[in-house]
């Protein structure tokens, strides 16, 4: 049976690992491909000129024209022509990352559809294709700000000094951006936008509205934002916490029962330490101390405690009078009021009850209990005067259950206090005597039933 176990646990090891890495090879192929992918979008009319429309598609170039325009002659003919009859505009070309990918490259293709003459452009090179007499002349400006007409056969116009290409119906261009550290236009980061831009000269009272762009991009995305990469490592860990519950079980196993030795050490040391209690005292101390460990209990375990620290607390809440062992029975017993000497000596037993326990190594924390549950969370209880969270919490829980203890039974200077009134202290007393959170606990067990008045 054992090594049937093992064997179906070797065959889930292999197959997870086959899985996680097939996952993990799928991951980096997808990628690849969709790295490797040329997008195209063509952009025109109010889709190329709105600025409203960038945020509609995963890459966009919106066109938008400054403010700022002036005017020239433009004489074509030497005709002696003085009115000014064509405008310059300076059109910024922003193209927009809307996607969570980087952008890795891009370029777009601008035709015109109209006469036009292009003045300069910024941050990256620009191929021009001009159609020449049934042929077509292309030339690529690195830089059209440095634009030297000599340099090139393409058709150009010079006015006031200013060399312009001129640009014809159906002629284009192709930017494409520069990487350079001083004008890096790309890559384009997630969710930001890079802006090239060119001023041209038309008509007075025309533009490029009527122009086409062909925009041409790629991504870049990282593996980590692939799910089936996420897959594929939760698969791998999957695997490899497998690999390492099974080396360790072993150890497992030899530390639960090194553990269990020492809970039965603790439950041995418990009886016998207390069955010396009982043997000392009359029956009301193991009576009582008995109840406040089941009370305290109750309310731990309402509390969200569980396990083998509800057992800790248990045995602590058990232990909580140890220390009346070495007060005199004439005292514990007495019917009526006591001496102030006399109150002292009953106070001791909380100090006393911690040294007792002091040596109680297997019970963490075995003497806070013995030592602090006559503390109040005003301050004013004893032996140390200590207040609110000052005060262990396992000692607020005993100072509830065995205050609830003492009013639900008949001691010898009184008798058993009534329902309403034990309900009535625990309320009054909340925030003075008690944890108010720890009173509203007992108060909900008490009123649930899950602890009863006549137990």
């Amino acid at each position: 049976m054992l090594n049937s176990d093992n064997k179906k646990r070797n065959i889930i090891f292999v197959v997870t690992l086959i899985l996680a890495l097939a996952c993990l090879g799928a991951s980096v192929i997808k990628t690849n491909a969709y790295n490797n992918a040329k997008h195209r979008k063509m952009f025109a009319g109010d889709k190329l000129f709105n600025p409203e429309s960038a945020s509609s598609e995963e890459v966009s170039i919106v066109g938008v024209p400054r403010d700022s325009t002036w005017t020239k002659v433009f004489d074509f003919n030497n005709e002696g022509l003085t009115e000014h009859n064509f405008q310059a505009y300076t059109y910024d070309f922003t193209v927009t990352n809307n996607t969570k990918d980087t952008v890795k490259d891009f370029k777009f293709k601008m035709v015109f559809y109209r006469q036009v003459f292009l003045s300069s452009g910024w941050n990256g090179s620009v191929e021009i294709h001009q159609k020449i007499k049934g042929g077509e002349v292309v030339a690529t400006v690195p830089d059209l700000r440095e634009f030297k007409p000599e340099d090139y056969d393409l058709k150009t116009f010079t006015v006031d000094g200013e060399n312009l290409i001129t640009m014809n119906k159906g002629d284009y261009l192709i930017y494409t951006p520069s990487s350079s550290i001083n004008a890096m236009e790309v890559p384009i980061e997630p969710l930001e936008a890079t802006t090239p831009g060119f001023i041209l000269y038309t008509a007075i009272g025309k533009d490029i509205s009527n122009s086409t762009v062909e925009l041409e991009y790629s991504f870049h995305r990282l593996l980590t934002s692939e799910p089936l990469y996420w897959i594929s490592l939760t698969a791998l860990a999957l695997w490899l916490i497998g690999v390492i519950v099974e080396l360790i079980i072993s150890s497992r196993i030899r530390k639960y029962n090194e553990r269990h030795e020492r809970d039965n050490e603790i439950i041995n040391e418990s009886i016998e330490t207390f069955t010396g209690f009982i043997d000392a005292k009359d029956p009301y101390t193991n009576g009582h101390s008995k109840r406040v460990a089941i009370y305290t209990r109750h309310i731990a375990k309402e509390m969200g405690f569980e396990g083998e620290e509800l057992d800790r607390i248990y045995y602590i809440a058990l232990l909580h009078d140890c220390g009346k062992i070495g007060v005199p029975d004439n005292i514990l017993g007495k019917p009526g009021k006591l001496t102030d000497e006399e109150f002292e000596i009953i106070k001791s037993h909380t100090v006393r009850g911690g040294e007792i326990l002091s040596s109680f190594k297997s019970l963490e924390n075995a003497g806070e209990g013995a030592t602090y549950h006559h503390e109040r969370y005003d301050g004013r209880g004893y032996p140390s005067g200590k207040a609110g969270e000052e005060i262990p919490l396992i000692a607020r829980m005993i100072c509830v259950a065995d205050s609830f203890d003492a009013m639900n039974t008949n001691r010898v200077y009184r008798n058993r206090l009534t329902k309403e009134d034990i309900l009535n202290e625990l309320e009054n007393n909340k925030g003075t005597q008690f944890d108010p959170k720890i009173a509203d606990v007992m108060l909900k067990l008490l009123k649930n039933g899950e602890i009863r008045f006549d137990d």
